[in-house]
């Protein structure tokens, strides 16, 4: 079962601006931190999945910087800075996805209280739901 807070190592996240572009699949998987995972009255799992990278995020994005303890938590102690995107996500269903694979293992995860802090920077985006790239 997957839940928020969970690190999925290889999602092939699709950004916004290769959508704006037509693209609709991702060019590459990277980690994905899944902000929220929720059941839906139908059973199926929604996930918010946010993009983790190790790019300096660009003026238009927004972004939190994954302190160095949380980076060795989820396996990212590799010396160089990451950060978590939090101005746009994908919209996926656990149960339909084309995009999600079973894990390798158990997942890592970010701790309660960097979550909470994730959450919270990624609240403004989640409610304006102009960011979400739908991955169904």
């Amino acid at each position: 079962m997957i839940a928020s807070g969970d690190v999925l190592p290889d999602y092939p996240y699709l950004w916004r601006w290769q959508k704006q572009r037509g693209e609709d699949a991702g060019r590459k998987e990277r980690p994905v931190c899944v902000a929220i995972a929720s059941k839906g009255e139908n059973g199926m799992t929604h996930l918010a999945l946010l993009a983790i990278t190790s790019t300096v995020p660009m003026p238009h994005e927004t972004a939190v910087e994954i302190p160095p303890l949380e980076a060795k938590r989820i396996g990212l102690d590799d010396g160089k800075r990451g950060w978590i995107i939090v101005s746009e996500y994908n919209y996926d269903i656990l149960e339909r996805s084309f995009s999600l694979t079973a894990p390798k293992g158990p997942l890592k995860k970010l701790s309660p209280a960097f979550l909470k802090t994730v959450v919270r920077a990624f609240r403004p985006t989640l409610l304006s739901r102009s960011a979400r790239i739908d991955r169904l």
